[in-house]
């Protein structure tokens, strides 16, 4: 998928903003449309969904978490990304449990939005025929027969540190909340603080440098996310 073929839904109803973002994305060649409300936003997936969205959560007539929610149920077709100007980490965290990707906030830079949309595009595409071989950096984790190696050397993970890792890989480049990985790895019956234990003994084994880790980056106050392949 060329960046001339990929559509891009931008729902805020800032219209500098709106003006911002096309500018930027044009000059990519993205095909962009624009929403200034979810009724609009909704028209305009009717009239044909795009290959990713852009959705601001303060919109005038609904709320944006509402169209995130309707969409989800839906079983949307395409990623979304969330445009936020609140820092609020329970939005945020709200926002990538209701089924949102990824999650930027403003001011934002044309550089990071292009790259965030990227990632949550192949992202998609993983998910729907997902490779049996993962690697990124030194790491290679081959999801068969379920062999972890860093720089070509056998590391041993407990199960339950290869679970997570597993869950990580499976959704490289996108945000996962602690609850996500809480629910998926132990059944939801577990404590946050166990989690980052056991975060910390990962790195411990897959980072080059444990203390500044390159591959597993916390989102503070919201989860983990894997780094994504290039």
């Amino acid at each position: 998928m060329t960046a001339s073929s990929i559509k891009v839904l931008v729902v805020d109803d800032e219209p500098p903003i709106r003006r911002l973002l096309r500018a930027g994305l044009t000059t990519q060649d993205y095909d962009v449309r624009e929403a200034g409300s979810v009724e609009e936003a909704l028209r305009s997936i009717r009239d044909g969904a795009p290959d990713v969205m852009l959705l601001d959560l303060g919109l005038p007539d609904r709320n944006g978490m509402d169209l995130l929610a309707e969409l989800q149920g839906d079983g949307a077709p395409f990623p979304i990304v969330i445009l936020s100007s609140r820092a609020d980490e329970a939005g945020i965290v709200q926002a990538l449990e209701l089924g949102a990707d990824d999650y930027i906030t403003k001011p934002f830079g044309m550089k990071e939005v292009i790259a965030r949309l990227r990632v949550a595009i192949r992202h998609r595409l993983q998910q729907q025929g997902e490779r049996p071989i993962f690697q990124v950096g030194g790491l290679k984790v081959d999801l068969v027969r379920r062999i972890v190696t860093v720089h070509d050397q056998e590391v041993k993970l407990s199960p339950r540190e290869y679970d997570i890792l597993r869950i990580l890989v499976q959704h490289a480049g996108k945000v996962l909340t602690h609850r996500f990985i809480i629910h998926a790895v132990w059944g939801g019956i577990a404590e946050a603080q166990n989690l980052r234990v056991h975060i910390r003994q990962l790195r411990q084994k897959i980072e080059d440098d444990p203390e500044q880790p390159a591959l597993i980056h916390t989102e503070t106050g919201v989860g983990y996310r894997l780094q994504a392949p290039d």
